[in-house]
């Protein structure tokens, strides 16, 4: 079993168009609606500088970023400078430690903080509107199509990912003791040198990468399989929107500007990923352009084509909600999501 992306939905010329008068509107005054009275406005002198930390490498899957940067919707939108932070990284230490102002992270990343520490974090919109993880697996080898076949496997799994990994086996009613997790790096060597059968991967990025050499894979998605939820998730802290509500506002902006372009253009975004942002990395070109069109489909969907970009329906809220539970994680929607920023942008 390989797994295959839909084809391409159309392009989102008009809402680049529309954000763009937006940008210069917050731009040129940062008192939207529902801004608090005690917030102090971009004016003259903007917003400064904003730590945003990533969750993963300088390849791809921050194409929008890149185009925000590059083209100047940062700067257009109050920032002195926007400065982009690699991980791995689930983002909730450097938000809860002050030394980011907003995280691309997942929502059971978050939801686990919120619901098992009470972190006072928000989901204030989602890049990728269903998750990208998967199992992944060669199809002469583990060939794990089903959660049932990971019973007996060697399952490779990062630090970072345990605690969602062990959402998905709760999710799939598995125990843990049922098979041997492997601690691993992000290099999928183990699985092509078979030491291990299974491969926790992102499906724009390990996917791509193992069947470029030629191997036949099967992919167990996450999303599919008892887990859907939202990914590389804007997330800050409720500190953030109360302080910095017109800041948020305006980085969303110059942020969906920059996603506009990166769906309408995958080639310049993987471009400036291997050539210019991610140039130390020595990143695959082919390898990158194949995940900047797949991460499309996760970007684009009927609800975004419909909202806009970013957008968590509350349908989707519900979705990922009863994912967080079936996985033990008890949290409300809104202890988990907060919107309101996202519909002001859009609104205004």
């Amino acid at each position: 079993m390989t797994f295959r992306f839909s084809t391409s939905r159309r392009r989102l010329a008009a809402v680049g168009a529309g954000l763009a008068v937006a940008a210069l509107a917050l731009t040129a005054c940062a008192g939207g609606s529902g801004s608090d009275a005690s917030e102090s406005p971009a004016g003259d002198e903007g917003f400064g500088d904003l730590t945003l930390q990533l969750s993963w490498i300088l390849n791809e899957e921050f194409a929008g970023e890149y185009f925000a940067d590059t083209n100047g919707y940062y700067e257009e939108a109050g920032f002195s400078s926007v400065n982009l932070v690699p991980g791995p990284e689930t983002g909730v230490a450097p938000l809860l430690s002050g030394s980011a102002d907003v995280a691309l992270s997942d929502a059971v990343s978050i939801g686990s903080a919120v619901a098992s520490e009470g972190a006072p974090l928000k989901i204030i919109g989602a890049t990728f509107q269903a998750n990208p993880f998967t199992i992944l697996s060669l199809a002469d080898g583990g060939d794990i199509a089903t959660p049932e076949d990971l019973i007996g496997k060697r399952i490779g799994i990062q630090d970072s990912n345990r605690t969602l990994f062990d959402a998905f086996l709760l999710a799939n009613d598995i125990d843990a003791s049922e098979l041997t997790i492997v601690p691993v790096q992000y290099d999928p060597a183990p699985l092509v040198n078979g030491e291990v059968d299974g491969f926790m991967a992102y499906l724009t990025n390990e996917s791509i990468t193992v069947a470029a050499e030629g191997l036949e894979t099967t992919n167990l998605p996450f999303a599919d399989n008892g887990l859907p939820f939202v990914a590389e998730t804007f997330t800050t802290t409720d500190e953030t929107i109360a302080s910095s509500r017109d800041m948020l506002k305006a980085f969303l902006v110059a942020e969906i500007r920059g996603w506009t372009d990166a769906v309408n253009d995958p080639e310049e975004g993987s471009r400036l990923a291997v050539e210019v942002y991610g140039a130390e990395l020595d990143l695959n070109p082919e390898n990158s352009l194949a995940g900047a069109i797949a991460q499309n489909e996760l970007v684009v969907s009927e609800e975004t084509e419909e909202f806009g970009l970013f957008w968590i329906s509350d349908e989707l809220q519900a979705a990922t909600i009863e994912s967080l539970e079936r996985a033990g994680l008890e949290i409300e929607a809104g202890d988990l999501f907060d919107l309101s920023l996202l519909a002001e942008v859009y609104e205004e």
